[in-house]
């Protein structure tokens, strides 16, 4: 079994399927910051999926304001919860809070959010849309954390498991509601700050007062020692992890989702849409009905978290609910797409202890495929936000020592996206 390096201490979405013209080729190596941004914020959208077990069917009508259309929706149970779940759920990547609407009214009963998704209000967002609507029809649920080494996927010395409290308290308000039914630390990428003793016992205080039902994680790197030990501590209830045909170590995670199917923890998958382009031009779209279906096709994924922008992108997703083969074809857009680069990182660490000025590369990547391929540029600011450097001192390198597995031009990256770093935050859409 492979084994993704951890970096020691003290060593230190889902994509859109909207298409755009490529980029001349005489610009394609220096794109400006107009273009960046016309890019990255209007184009594409972002996306992550999947799905899971145990299945039922019905069919319900598409959101008012189109042609009548049926939908096969396809559910699975979300583990030891017992909720009934379609196997396509929403993410966050929409503006328009008519394609939320329309989504719940298609019959999603989940989309995803988070504390930290558009500075708060994406949580407001999603409280509006499922005001009014009867309680017991939705999975109302969100993530948070407090601070931690992103070297080292540890708490940082002195973290409480009180220091959770604060954000709980900031998304219920933002969601309007009483109570959740999932709960979930966000972007957990060590085992032992998965199984951090006061973290669990504020988690575990939380879900005996009601205040949420259930209990989960994210997780978006290190993904098989995760999840082995968010299932080992017996706390958790929900795993939501990155899970798509990109990955080197998909049989890895394939088996690790396996073994918390077995002991009854709900799957929520991520980044199925792996980048959702081949190229920062957005000309290589990745085959988006293909890579849900690849995940789809582990019945021990219970749901998927797209992000569609627009209702053409929402009835695509959905129509896949009601045809889940992965064709020869379609295996072999894959196949080929596997050869590429492309966008997604899949946050193994091996880059971080070759540079030698301590750059984070995994934030810096993971914002690159924010901003280019899910067209999510505020999500993308966010993530390198949280890198130890104000500005990253690639410029001063003639040339960059690390070496990406997945081929990336690790310095032309960093030093493109960071130039969101100065972009007004009104500027940003998602």
């Amino acid at each position: 079994m492979k084994t993704l390096t951890r970096i020691k201490s003290g060593s230190n979405l889902e994509g859109g399927v909207t298409t755009m013209s490529p980029s001349k080729k005489e610009k394609s190596q220096s794109v400006s910051r107009r273009a960046f941004l016309k890019s990255s914020l209007a184009a594409a959208a972002g996306a992550a999926l999947s799905s899971c077990a145990g299945r039922k069917e019905e069919k319900v009508k598409r959101g008012p304001e189109k042609q009548e259309k049926e939908y096969q929706i396809v559910k699975r149970t979300l583990g030891r919860t017992g909720i009934a779940i379609p196997i396509i759920s929403m993410g966050a990547a929409a503006e328009d809070k008519a394609v939320y609407t329309a989504a719940l009214d298609a019959g999603i009963t989940y989309i995803d959010t988070d504390f930290f998704y558009r500075g708060g209000r994406h949580e407001k967002l999603v409280g509006e849309v499922i005001k009014g609507r009867p309680r017991e029809s939705l999975v109302v649920a969100t993530r948070i954390n407090v601070p931690f080494d992103q070297r080292t996927g540890l708490y940082r010395s002195g973290t409480r498991g009180d220091d959770l409290l604060g954000p709980f308290e900031t998304s219920m308000k933002r969601l309007d509601v009483e109570y959740l039914d999932i709960l979930s630390l966000n972007s957990v990428s060590a085992a032992a700050a998965a199984t951090h003793a006061p973290i669990l016992e504020t988690l575990q205080k939380l879900k005996n007062s009601g205040r949420t039902r259930f209990l989960g994680l994210s997780v978006h790197g290190y993904e098989p020692e995760v999840i082995r030990a968010a299932v080992d501590c017996k706390v958790y209830d929900v795993i939501m992890v990155s899970y798509n045909f990109k990955q080197d170590h998909a049989a890895e995670i394939k088996e690790a989702i396996a073994y918390a199917a077995s002991a009854g923890l709900g799957i929520i998958a991520m980044k199925t849409q792996a980048g959702a382009f081949l190229d920062r031009e957005r000309a290589k779209p990745i085959n988006h009905k293909a890579a849900i279906r690849w995940v789809l096709s582990d019945t021990n994924v219970h749901t998927a978290i797209p992000g569609f922008r627009n209702f053409e992108e929402m009835e695509m997703f959905l129509s896949v609910m009601g045809d889940l083969k992965l064709t020869p074809e379609e295996q072999a857009d894959l196949d080929a797409a596997r050869l590429h680069a492309g966008l997604y990182c899949q946050q193994c660490g091996r880059c971080v202890p070759q540079c030698p000025h301590g750059v984070f590369v995994p934030a810096y990547m993971r914002a690159f495929m924010y901003a280019y391929g899910y067209g999510m540029a505020g999500i993308a600011k966010e993530t390198i936000s949280k890198a130890a450097q104000e500005d990253p001192p690639c410029g001063r390198c003639a040339s960059c020592s690390v070496s990406c597995v997945k081929g990336f031009d690790v310095k032309d990256r960093i030093l493109d996206v960071a130039r969101l770093k100065k972009v007004p935050e009104e500027f940003l859409c998602a």
